[in-house]
């Protein structure tokens, strides 16, 4: 199966011209697996890039799929990013890694003394390589997110970066400062070109846990998001990619341990997204143009957020999701 993302939907006429004019054609694709919980790689030919990773509390990721000293030779380089120091975020066998002799570390500035790595604090950018360059982002939490431009395509990984509260407990007040807190951490993002997010979907925060996904999908308007950190409950990942998909942002869901995706950017700028299988490199496709023809791309600004007068409404789901879903379901006079 391949999906077509467009670079360009959800952009206003002056961020479709820039986009047009600053974009790169990737001839080299790019492998995503997910590994658990909020633990990604990102392959080329020559180098892996790692976040986050843990195989869980009670070892849950299964061994065959667990990286190893020997998978990571296979690369002339390795880059392990660690947004913070909670333990679902940072393994402590990523350490025993170096002796692969191809492995950096980049780490939050706040990590604690001595870790090893390069530190990073919100605002820095380094260049690791002829094909990756990273800039730090806030958190909402300890650490930070990291946005890395590896091979052209744009990926932001999120650490603890999210709207935290849990309705039935949290006070008014406290869901109000979460909420102005979160809103400020996402408003430099929205000012970036991100292809592919891998963001928070944590079930424990009850009703609405996915206000902070919706949101960073709303202002940010990501092309691809993936849900993350929601620990053994995969099924909370694929509920919210049947529901939360909408013109600007394609969800996709990696349940699976393991799971992977490949992406390229094709000469029109689009994101060619297919799912390979264990023993099936090039499956079978179906093409699936998420927009048709650029002339029924969505038009004009439609930065539009979340009510200021009312961030909590009554259905979180993406404003552009639920007007489809009237536009398919006109009310009937004849009731």
């Amino acid at each position: 199966m391949i999906c077509l993302v467009h670079p360009l939907a959800g952009k206003t006429k002056d961020a479709i011209y820039d986009a047009v004019e600053v974009r790169i054609c990737v001839e080299q694709d790019l492998l995503i697996t997910h590994y658990y919980h909020s633990g990604f790689s990102v392959a080329s030919e020559r180098t892996l890039v790692v976040f986050d990773y843990w195989r869980g509390e009670k070892a849950e990721l299964p061994p065959d799929k667990q990286l190893t000293i020997e998978k990571l030779k296979a690369f002339e380089n390795v880059f392990v990013f660690i947004s913070h120091e909670h333990i679902d975020h940072l393994d402590p066998i990523v350490f025993t890694w170096g002796e692969a002799g191809n492995v950096s570390y980049i780490v939050s500035s706040d990590m604690p003394v001595g870790t090893r790595g390069k530190r990073m604090a919100p605002g820095d950018t380094l260049k690791l390589s002829d094909e990756l360059t990273v800039t730090a982002f806030d958190s909402t939490d300890l650490g930070v997110s990291f946005l890395a431009d590896f091979c052209g395509i744009r990926i932001f990984h999120a650490g603890d970066l999210n709207f935290w509260h849990w309705r039935e407990e949290s006070t008014m007040q406290e869901i109000e400062e979460a909420d102005a807190e979160f809103r400020k951490a996402v408003l430099p993002l929205s000012k970036e070109q991100i292809d592919v997010a891998f963001f928070p979907v944590d079930p424990r925060q009850g009703a609405m846990f996915e206000a902070g996904a919706n949101y960073f999908i709303l202002s940010v308007k990501p092309r691809i998001l993936i849900p993350m950190h929601y620990f053994h409950r995969a099924d909370t990942a694929v509920d919210y990619a049947r529901t939360a998909s909408c013109r600007t942002t394609e969800v996709i869901a990696m349940p699976g341990y393991g799971d992977r995706i490949r992406i390229q950017s094709d000469e029109d700028h689009y994101l060619n997204v297919s799912f390979p299988s264990d023993g099936e490199e090039q499956p079978e496709e179906e093409d699936i143009s998420l927009y048709g023809s650029d002339a029924d791309l969505p038009a004009g600004d439609e930065d539009t957020l979340l009510s200021e007068d009312d961030p909590f409404l009554e259905s979180d789901l993406p404003v552009s999701y639920l007007a489809e879903e009237e536009d398919q379901n006109p009310e009937s006079g004849d009731s």
